[in-house]
This record gives C-alpha cells, structure tokens and sequence, in this order.
C-alpha cells in the first residue's frame, strides 16, 4: 500500500472508523482530555504521540473501555461504544509488559482467547498458525516465553492480539522494552503485519521516530488536546505552531516581528542582522510577533558568503555533534543567538572542512523555513 496513494482523511466520502465527539474526561479536578474531536480512519496506522501526561494513554484507555468519557462520545463503526464491555469490543489491546502466560507454550499463548470464546478445535489451529506464519515465530511454537527473546515475546504478544482479529488493535508504548536497533528492525515488522491484515493499529509513543516511521497520521498531544494531526511529512515541513515544530525532531526557532507581509514575509529579529525572509504558514500583520522555525539540515553552513542567498548570516562554530553519518554545528550569531546546521559526512574525519572557533556562513532559501504565528 503507498502511503501517497492511501489517504482517506482526505475524502469526503470516508467513514472514520473511529470518531470521538467532543470527549471530556475528568480525574476528580484534573481534566486529562479536554474536549477533544478526531476520526481515525479503517486501516490507519496512527499515532498518538506527546509528552507524560498528555493524555495519549487516557484516550487509548477509553477505546479499550478501561476508561469512559466524562462528556463527549466515542464511536467505533457508527456505534457509541461506551455502553459495550471491553470483552465484547472489536478492540484488542496489546499492553507495554506482554503478558504473557509463562506456563503455557507460545502455541497456547496465541491460542488462549480462541479457545475461550469456544472456536471449533480446526479453526483454532488454522488461526494459530496462521499468525504464527504472520509474526515468522513457526519454529519457536512449543517453547515457553521464557525460553525465547524480548524481540519473540513482542512478536507472540502482537500474533496473540491479532488472532481473534479485532478491527482495531490498541499497542501502548509496545517497543518500549526493545533495544534501539531491535526496535527499528521491529517497526518494519509491525508496518509490514499492519498491512498484511488491514487492521487499523492506534499506537501510544513518546517516540518521535517511532511515530514518524510507523504512522499513516500523527496526532501531537499537549494537556488533553491534539495540538495537531497529519501525515509525519506535514508534521515535519509544515507544523502548525512552534510546540509542533519542537517536538518532531530538530529545529531552530527564532522570534521576531514581521516588517513586510505577503507571499514571504520579512522578519526583524535582531539587531545588525538582516531580516530573515521565509513562508508564511497564515496571514501576518505589520509587526506582528512571528517565530521562524528552520531545520537543521536546511541550514547550509559555507566558509565564504554564498551568492544570491535569500537569508544569509555569520557566526562562529561554537560546538560540534558528530553523529557518524551527519554532523550537526552549533554556530554562534553576533547577537548571541545559536543556530543549528547539519552536514552529511561524505567524507573521512581527517578531510572535514570545518572545526571550532571557525568563521563561516549559514544560509537558506526563502521556503526552507516556516513562519509560525506562536
């Protein structure tokens, strides 16, 4: 399935899948959902990504049926759910520890929930196997959790949540116990049985990259509200406010009052330094406050000026993070401010052109960065 090609937020015609209307939900004074409205879609990947704290784990509660909404509905497939107990929901939840049952073999780990909704002896085997196919755990079906890795427990835990397949599967902070190449190898793992099945997966991650690599859509949570929800190359080039911005990934954001407003809008930020130009995200008034948010690795960083740049500054290499394949500079600016540029290394450490206390230039176009409004 291309990403490009599967986009059902943006017809019409779709029916979500998920909707929650307007849901509130209160802890006694503290309100951890905050009057909230999103459709998650049939077959979405999508993420719930923010802080502790933000609300990301009350909302996946309340669709398991841990949890019920204060005020506000939530509807799974046209139908408010909040009256069906969770063991009758559609919805199977897969949790952060596993949970796996020790004494039983990962054959009857997967097989437990079929066995006890009563499915025919055949099916349950068929079933089992086909999700012992699915997670590539064939050879490992007669031994015990404990006999196998962290890696081959999550994947019994994803086969087992699957089996009776729900049409949606809830994973809280799933690879949170992995290693970080484990968990990168897992991410392709959990897309690649997403799609096979076409179940619609809702995952919880305090991972930026996780979300980024995983989700069809992210939702970016603060205080109980999304503060914005798109596709992770939006949320990357275009985000809506500079918390956005912060949040995924690297980035440079400088605040300053708008001189000259159009399609680019011009920016006074500091003083001897020239306004920088950038694209505007919304309409600007004259001298408005603006914040400019740029990303690293649109910052190019010269020894000399460079010709015909829209936004040119000097400074000098104050620090250097060398990340093996790229190397991020940080470049002190005469007024004080740092800015951050990255380079790819495409060259051996001995022939780097730049080092500290370097003299050197930054610059970029004029759509490199985006103007936000807060």
């Amino acid at each position: 399935m291309a990403l490009d090609a599967f986009a059902p937020w943006d017809n019409p015609e779709a029916k979500p899948i998920i909707q929650f209307k307007n849901v509130t939900k209160r802890f006694g004074d503290f309100v951890a959902i905050d009057d909230l409205t999103v459709d998650i879609y049939e077959k979405e990947f999508f993420a719930l990504l923010g802080p502790s704290g933000c609300g990301k784990t009350t909302m996946m509660r309340m669709l398991g049926g841990f949890e019920t909404p204060t005020e506000g509905t939530i509807l799974l497939s046209g139908q408010d759910i909040a009256p069906v107990p969770p063991n009758k929901r559609a919805v199977n939840m897969m949790f952060q520890s596993y949970a796996l049952f020790p004494h039983l073999s990962i054959w009857e780990n997967i097989a437990f929930g079929l066995k006890r909704d009563n499915m025919p002896k055949n099916d349950i085997k068929d079933r089992v196997e086909e999700m012992l196919r699915l997670t590539r755990m064939e050879k490992f079906a007669r031994r015990k959790p404990h006999q196998i890795s962290g890696g081959q427990r999550q994947r019994v835990a994803l086969a087992r949540s699957l089996a009776k397949a729900p049409k949606l599967l809830l994973l809280d902070e799933p690879l949170g116990a992995l290693d970080k190449k484990l968990r990168q190898d897992t991410q392709f793992e959990l897309m690649d049985i997403q799609e096979k099945t076409g179940t619609t997966f809702v995952i919880v991650t305090h991972d930026q990259e996780e979300a980024m690599t995983v989700a069809s859509r992210i939702a970016v949570m603060d205080h109980g509200k999304i503060i914005q929800v798109a596709t992770p190359g939006a949320i990357y080039e275009t985000p809506n406010s500079t918390y956005v911005a912060d949040f995924i990934g690297e980035v440079n954001i400088i605040e300053g009052k708008a001189t000259k407003v159009g399609e680019k809008v011009h920016m006074a930020w500091a003083e001897g330094q020239p306004e920088i130009i950038g694209t505007p995200t919304r309409e600007f008034a004259l001298g408005q406050t603006c914040h400019f948010a740029i990303r690293p690795e649109k910052v190019n960083i010269t020894a000399q000026k460079p010709e015909g740049a829209a936004n040119a500054v000097k400074g000098k290499i104050l620090d250097i993070a060398y990340l093996g394949n790229i190397s991020t500079y940080h470049v002190e600016l005469a007024g004080g401010q740092i800015i951050k540029a990255q380079a790819a290394n495409n060259r051996r450490l001995s022939r780097r052109s730049f080092t500290w206390e370097d003299k050197v230039w930054l610059s970029w176009t004029d759509t490199a960065g985006v103007l936000l409004e807060h």
